[in-house]
């Protein structure tokens, strides 16, 4: 349903480097970058190459909580997100698990990001 996310962060080279760490799991990777002032405008991926989540930096100091919900291709990916958010020290929101309130076999787990942020790594199973 949706084509592409761009998020505003106030660190782009901080910001891009927490997500590449974090979400490697399930294959994100960045793939395209262009200078924009004195920062940068980036496109990350997943396997299929194509850059549907960009990063840039904020045009303002206003901040508002954004969830996204990024695709694990199976369980241990989700746990894999966990650890790595872990290991880099990020808050984790909620540890993995089962959510049949979303629906059977939803499995996340979810994160604050740099910015605060609620970023989430979920496989649907069945």
């Amino acid at each position: 349903m949706l084509d592409h996310v761009g998020v505003q962060v106030a660190d782009v080279e901080a910001s891009l480097a927490f997500y590449l760490r974090t979400f490697a799991a399930i294959g994100m990777r960045e793939v395209m970058r262009f200078p924009l002032g004195d920062s940068f405008v980036v496109g990350l991926s997943g396997a299929d190459g194509i850059p549907d989540f960009w990063l840039a930096p904020t045009t303002g100091s206003e901040t508002r909580e954004l969830h996204l919900a990024f695709g694990a291709p199976d369980r241990p990916a989700v746990d894999a997100v966990h650890d790595a958010a872990v290991t880099s020290g990020a808050e984790v929101l909620h540890a993995p698990r089962e959510w049949p309130e979303y629906h059977p076999g939803y499995y996340g787990v979810f994160l604050r990001d740099l910015d605060g942020h609620n970023v989430e790594a979920v496989h649907h199973g069945s």
